[in-house]
């Protein structure tokens, strides 16, 4: 048993509304066809080459892609012999780099900047450097939960985990941690305000402990949307934020930025384990922070609430959550709407919402060019059915009335094969089953 884990294993296991055990680390419980993360890689792996069928079939514009994160590579052809050479390219672009990251999450003059090849490879990395062999804090909003790489990455580091969410005394924990990662806005889209950030950074810094802002999100979406400071200008040591979504556009990769002996001490990090971003990733990195125009976060965001409208309409507003960036169905709810439209108990069932909501993903996917997280996540993502429209996604698989009928003829066709098991793992995990 990993020193992360310890405290939720030694405390009553979660569960579900079906009464399935939730894994810890991930928050979501595991079934018969997706066991563990090999099973989710194979789920993944699947989606890639369903979609590429249907690409393969009516081109690249059939598919609109709902998982919030556009994943362009923004270079340009000058950039392919000097800025991505891998000797030469770091040198010459490394100082035009930290200066727009800083600008981007509202540094100091004097911080620095490192490249990832994801975020969750930079809170992993960040953590191994900084946590001093003592537990690492996470604060989280209420009702919400930190990022599997958090957990993973204390459990490779061998540190303990205390996560606390905002509504809880987190203050008691503060003295026994250096490291305290706080997440102002989780990939289910809760958001801490400012104030509350800025109470736990200065409490954080009373004791003595660094402070991480993981903002993924935020770092666009609170000073956008709701009007809040950029994510160092909270006082915060380091942010680490995604290239990739919130009206960024791509690549895949994440930047840190922050006090210069720290950034260094976890790109090291990452360079021990293989983790940071090379050249041409990180060239992207550049040009995608350039040509950041909020406008089109602005526009995301006006997509999601106009399909999130449309669906709660078809659905109800009980069964439909909204965040910022789009509509969101609970993977426990999406299960219990296919058990009804089958005329079955949950008693007949042999799979858990986390497999219903991939082969309603898979569905989405095949037959409709819906491309969700529910096929396309990593291991260790969200499992709920959430809709977040990049720039073109709507028009690419004709409008939100469109996906609103995709969803419901999704539903029906998993709720009539949802008890035969050898049918929803096909679905699932195709050839890779």
């Amino acid at each position: 048993m990993s020193l992360s884990t310890q405290k939720s294993e030694s405390q009553t296991a979660r569960r579900d509304t079906f009464g399935n055990e939730i894994d810890p680390v991930v928050g979501f419980a595991r079934g018969s066809i997706i066991k563990s993360s090999i099973e989710e890689a194979k789920r993944l792996r699947h989606g890639q080459t369903v979609a590429a069928k249907r690409v393969q079939a009516l081109g690249p514009r059939s598919i609109g892609v709902f998982t919030g994160n556009q994943r362009d590579f923004p270079v340009r052809p000058e950039d392919l012999n000097t800025n991505c050479e891998e000797w030469i390219g770091p040198g010459l672009y490394a100082e035009e780099l930290r200066a727009v990251a800083i600008e981007h999450l509202g540094g100091r003059s004097d911080d620095g900047c490192a490249v990832f090849n994801r975020t969750s490879a930079g809170i992993v990395a960040t953590i191994a450097a900084l946590a001093g062999g003592k537990p690492v804090l996470s604060v989280v909003p209420a009702g919400d939960r930190s990022h599997a790489s958090v957990v993973r990455g204390c459990t490779l580091a061998r540190v303990g985990l205390k996560e606390v969410t905002s509504d809880k005394d987190w203050r008691t924990h503060i003295a026994d941690c250096c490291l305290v990662i706080v997440t102002t806005v989780t990939s289910a889209l809760a958001r801490l305000d400012d104030a509350f950030t800025i109470a736990v950074v200065e409490e954080a810094h009373k004791a003595g402990a660094i402070v991480l802002l993981d903002e993924a999100y935020g770092a666009r979406l609170r000073p956008v949307l709701h009007g809040g400071q950029k994510a160092l200008a909270l006082g915060a040591d380091l942010a680490i934020t995604n290239c990739d979504k919130a009206g960024l556009s791509g690549p895949r990769a994440g930047v840190l930025v922050g006090r210069s002996g720290l950034v260094m001490a976890a790109g090291a990090k990452a360079a021990e384990y293989g983790m940071e971003a090379r050249a041409p990733i990180a060239a992207a990195v550049l040009r995608s922070l350039q040509k950041f125009d909020p406008h089109h976060l602005t526009q995301e965001a006006a997509a999601g609430q106009e399909l999130a409208a449309a669906l709660e309409a078809a659905m109800g507003a009980g069964v439909v959550m909204r965040s910022d960036l789009g509509p969101m169905v609970n993977e426990d709810a999406v299960l219990a709407i296919i058990l009804e439209r089958a005329s079955i108990s949950a008693d007949a069932l042999n799979v858990v919402p986390c497999e219903a909501t991939a082969a309603l993903g898979m569905l989405l996917l095949a037959d409709h060019g819906i491309l969700t997280v529910n096929t396309h996540g990593q291991p260790g993502a969200r499992v709920s059915l959430r809709l977040k429209p990049t720039l073109d996604a709507l028009a690419s698989v004709g409008g939100v009335s469109a996906v609103v009928d995709a969803v419901d003829d999704c539903i029906t066709k998993v709720a009539d094969i949802v008890t035969d098991e050898n049918a929803m793992k096909t679905l699932i995990l195709g050839d890779f089953a």
